[in-house]
Order: structure tokens, then sequence, then C-alpha cells
């Protein structure tokens, strides 16, 4: 994988689009969680240490095309600003005289974020038209939006065509991380793959079986594995219909020798519900009233003796209902021996998805990790190995 950074542009005196995801959760007005707005400022703080002028490009909800009052780019504003200790400027759209003279404006040392892209159909159309009016806002384009690499936007592949081009830092870091996981793995590598249906995960299996060494399969998944199997898993949550899929990927995992790790003890319970009375059951021994909720210790401790074997692991998916204990425990456990392993520098650990870094920062573990990304959707579509348009358009630039 080639492609530039921040390391080989000149920025002094240039103004630098950067192509950011700062859509955050906002309530009552104010941004709730700022850790996409503080994962940019590495980026925006080397632009400016190098002479650039950071003008920023991001979405923010889902507008169609249009212009949505609730979801302007203004909430983020004091957000930004508290993360980068600097002033941050505001340009009401995101092409036009008005943004171009917002852009030609911006002093040393400051910051401009332009108007909601979305706002525009030609973002999400990629209009080569819109890409090139993007285009005069700057001199230099950066892509830092890993999260949005799995979109061909004219904010995320357009302008790179338009422009001399680069990675930012956390595009940078996702990019190695990923490499480092699955393109030249330390062997042997095991995977984590949990949620709650295989059939999103179909094509992430698919692509797995003959990359990594080991599959432990957790969440609601691992009930369907185990129906496949003629195992009554009770009133567990469970894609009956999928028997014959989950059995032909077990065929492939088996001629590929990628083995496939099942529950061996299981936590059920009658009720999904903070508190409810569980018990721990052999996994082939769900009572028919009952749900499948989570591993039992005898599942997560062959968990950590296979990490503790390994030297690679890439995790995607709760191993349990993690969000109401005591059904959070198979998770939490496991995340932290693997945390534990990586601290020790004895595995290099890469986990991402949504409901995956919910998990891994509600059991501690998150920090510990090599790489934590919170690209959902496209480091969904990375691990499934396809070709995601916004780091393609990087690597064409290079």
């Amino acid at each position: 994988m080639a492609f530039r950074t921040l390391d080989d542009l000149d920025l002094s005196g240039r103004r630098v689009l950067v192509r950011v995801d700062i859509n955050v959760p906002v309530q009552g007005g104010r941004v709730s969680d700022d850790s996409r707005i503080r994962a940019t400022v590495p980026t925006l703080r080397d632009i400016l240490a190098r002479g650039g002028k950071p003008v920023l490009l991001a979405h923010f909800g889902r507008p169609g095309g249009h212009v949505v009052a609730e979801l302007s780019l203004a909430v983020t504003l004091p957000a930004l600003a508290a993360a980068l200790g600097g002033t941050v400027r505001f340009a009401t759209d995101c092409i036009g005289a008005g943004a171009e003279a917002a852009a030609a404006a911006l002093p040393a040392g400051e910051v401009l974020v332009c108007e909601n892209t979305r706002f525009h159909p030609g973002e999400e159309s990629n209009d080569p038209a819109f890409a090139a009016a993007l285009a005069r806002l700057g001199q230099v384009y950066v892509n830092d939006a890993f999260s949005a690499a799995h979109r061909a936007h004219a904010s995320t592949t357009g302008l790179a065509r338009l422009l001399p081009a680069a990675a930012g830092r956390l595009m940078q870091a996702e990019l190695k991380a990923l490499a480092a996981a699955l393109s030249d793995p330390a062997r042997p590598v095991i995977a984590v793959i949990g949620g709650a249906k295989v059939s999103t995960k179909l094509a992430l299996l698919g692509n797995l079986i003959d990359r990594v060494d080991q599959i432990v399969i957790g969440g609601a998944m691992a009930n369907t594995f185990l129906a496949a199997q003629g195992i009554d898993v009770g009133k567990s949550l469970c894609e009956r219909d999928l028997a014959p899929a989950t059995r032909e990927i077990m065929a492939r995992a088996e001629a590929a020798s990628c083995e496939l790790v099942l529950p061996r003890d299981v936590v059920v319970a009658r009720a999904l519900e903070a508190g409810a009375l569980s018990a721990v059951v052999a996994a082939d021994a769900c009572p028919p009233d009952a749900m499948i909720l989570d591993l039992g210790p005898a599942s997560v401790a062959d968990i950590a003796v296979r990490f503790g074997q390994a030297k690679t692991l890439v995790w995607n998916g709760p191993l349990g209902a993690f969000e109401i204990e005591p059904f959070n425990a198979g998770t939490d456990a496991a995340a932290l021996a693997a945390a534990d392993l990586t601290e020790a520098g004895r595995l290099l650990s890469v986990a991402g998805g949504g409901d995956t870094v919910a998990a891994l920062n509600a059991s501690g573990a998150a920090a510990r990790f090599s790489y934590v990304s919170t690209a959902g959707g496209a480091f969904l579509e990375w691990l499934e190995g396809k070709t995601l348009p916004g780091v393609a358009a990087l690597e064409a630039a290079s």
C-alpha cells in the first residue's frame, strides 16, 4: 500500500483542504461525545505547525442533498475549538464565493470549518463540478477520515484527483494498523467475530477464513453456529434459516485449516434484564425456555489461552449482551486478557466497529489495545476485503 502522508507535502503558507469525520452525537444542542473531534487534532496541529492553513470539510447526518438547519456543522465549533485550544472560524457553505472568501481570508494559526458537504447533492453523487468547486477552497488535499473512506463521494475521492493529496495522521495510523493486522501479520493470527447476526458477517467470515488461523465466534452469532450443528439453543436469538450457509462456512474453514472456536459453556437466563437470574451451562445444555446471553467462564478461559498463543488479534463484535449486566462479563474478561498481553508486548491487537468500541470502552480495555478504530462501516468493509474508494484515491494520487 503506497500513499503520501503529511511528510511528503509542502504545506507552508498553503490552504489545506482536510476531509475529517466530525459526525458526532449531539444532545441538547451540544456535542455529547467529542471522540472523533479529538481524533482530528494531531493532523490539524501538524498542519498548523508546518505553516499550513486547515480548511475542514465534513458531513453531518443525512440531509439528503438539502439544507437542514438541525444538521449544521456549527454545533461542532465549541468542541473543536476546545480540543484544539485555538480559534475556529465557520463558513456557512462549503462552495461558492462566500466559502472561497472565507478560505482566502483565513489567517495563519487558525482553522476554518465549512458547512456540511451533504447539503449539496453533488457530494454523495461524486459530481465532478461539485468536487471542482470544493477544490477552489484550497491548494492541497488531506484525507483524515478513514471512517468515510468506503464512500465514493466528492470530498473523499473526487478531490484526490484534483489536488496534491495525502493521508492525514489518523488515516495513516488506521491504514498502518490494518496492514499490520491483515496484510502482513505476525502469526498466529486470531480473530474475534461477535455480534447479533451471522447474516451481517458472511462476507467478513468468508474473507477471514483465508487470512487468519483461528476465528472465535461469539455473541448471538454463536447460537446460529450451534443450531446449525443440531444443538438446541432454546429461545436464544438465532438465524435458523442460515443453517446451510453456516455449515458452508464451517466446511470452508476446515478446508482452509482455519479453526472456528465456538463456546464451551454459556450463560443463560429467562429474561434479558439487568440483574436477571442467570446460570452457567454447557453450550449444548440451554434449557428450552432460556436464552444464551453470554459466554461462560470455561469459554473465556479457552479464549484467553488462545490469545496467549497468538501474535496478532483482530476483533469485531461483542461476545455477549454486553450492554446489560451481568451479560458483559465474557466480553470484559476476554478484552482485558487481550489488553494485558498487548501491554506486555506479546500481542498486536486491532479492533473496530461501533458495538466493539463501546464494549471495549466499557470493559476498560480499549486504551490498552494496539489500535481501536472508530470507523464502523469502513472498518468492516476493509475486513471483508473490499476496496475502499477513499483509500484507493490516495493510492492513485501517490
